[in-house]
């Protein structure tokens, strides 16, 4: 079929809820994509950081070609040989103690926010069903009901209420803000270390750390959603690493898999994580040893290729060229150019 047959298929038989550019792609290689009439594109998309690999890489795609004739998928009534593995992996290469495996990143926002409040409830002594937790003004954390419930985008929102509560709205960047909706219910405080859907919003220098200090004066959890700041994107593993900042509990996708397949993570310590019994919470695919085996190979990947250093080197060297092109004018000067080593061009 050609372009406009399959657009006519899209439009006809889908659900509208994306507005796609009419390029029709049918092959990617690193960071090059191509479409149905042979043309050429530098995706400087990267599916929202899911691609921080590139595309097809041929080191993750040997592992999902070896483990997909083995095993890819079992319950989670048995063990698999690849899971376990994974959890080791996450652990040595982030520090924290435990993790546990879902497949979107919705998914792992979900788990972070149950396991903050049962956090709230069995720790911190907040009294049952109470618990609050802090977002920012701007966020995006998924489309879930209860994630859409503390969105502050009307289309997110307006026609899907009634809406989960049990969360207030801070403003992003401004830690007074914060300290002011803070209680003897607040069980947490969740952000984007860098706002992506809000416009890649850079938070004032030093506010991840007075957030993580005000976290651990009040006996709240620092919660980092890192899914599309995680895994190199910003030149170091995590953007919180900028500012020294380890975050109580840190949810990563994307990258995780490197564009092979859904997988995402909560990371967080052994008195967090460890208060999980087993039926609380759970997932069909959420650790099935495929996606384990494409993850454990997508982060030797960033490490082994020194993805993370060259993201770092060619942001640097990108916002240097780009702030020499005479065409950009002092607002952008001082807005865009300034968060654009956060989004380091995807070439080698």
């Amino acid at each position: 079929m050609n372009k406009k047959q399959l657009i006519a298929l899209a439009d006809k038989y889908g659900a509208h809820n994306y507005k796609p550019l009419d390029i029709v792609l049918e092959r990617g290689e690193g960071v090059w994509v191509y479409d149905t009439d042979g043309k050429k594109y530098l995706d400087c998309l990267s599916a929202y950081s899911a691609l921080n690999q590139g595309h097809v890489h041929p080191k993750i795609l040997a592992t999902f070609q070896e483990q997909a004739r083995k095993l890819t998928l079992t319950s989670r009534a048995f063990r698999n040989d690849q899971l376990p593995l994974l959890y080791k992996d996450l652990c040595d290469l982030t520090g924290y103690e435990m993790a546990i495996i879902m497949n979107s990143g919705s998914e792992a926002v979900e788990t972070a926010l149950k396991i903050s409040r049962k956090w709230g409830y069995q720790t911190k002594g907040i009294e049952k069903h109470k618990a609050e937790i802090i977002v920012a003004d701007g966020n995006f954390h998924g489309r879930t009901i209860s994630i859409i419930s503390f969105s502050t985008e009307p289309l997110y929102r307006d026609c899907f209420g009634p809406y989960t509560p049990g969360f207030k709205i801070a403003k992003y960047g401004d830690l007074d803000s914060i300290i002011s909706l803070i209680n003897e219910n607040t069980a947490a405080i969740m952000l984007e270390p860098i706002q992506g859907e809000a416009g890649v919003i850079v938070p004032p220098e030093g506010y991840l750390k007075a957030v993580s200090n005000v976290c651990k004066d009040n006996n709240i959890l620092f919660i980092a959603d890192e899914i599309q700041t995680g895994l190199g994107r910003t030149g170091k593993l995590f953007a919180c690493d900028h500012e020294k900042v380890k975050p109580d509990v840190v949810i990563i996708g994307k990258a995780l898999s490197g564009g092979f397949y859904p997988v995402s993570a909560v990371l967080s310590s052994a008195s967090v994580l460890g208060l999980f019994i087993p039926g609380e919470h759970g997932s069909t695919f959420g650790g099935n040893p495929l996606g384990a085996a494409v993850a454990r190979s997508a982060l030797r990947v960033l490490v082994e290729d020194n993805m993370i250093t060259n993201a770092a080197i060619l942001g640097d060297t990108y916002l240097y060229s780009i702030r020499k092109v005479p065409s950009f004018g002092v607002v952008i000067q001082k807005t865009i150019i300034k968060n654009i080593i956060c989004y380091p061009p995807f070439f080698h």
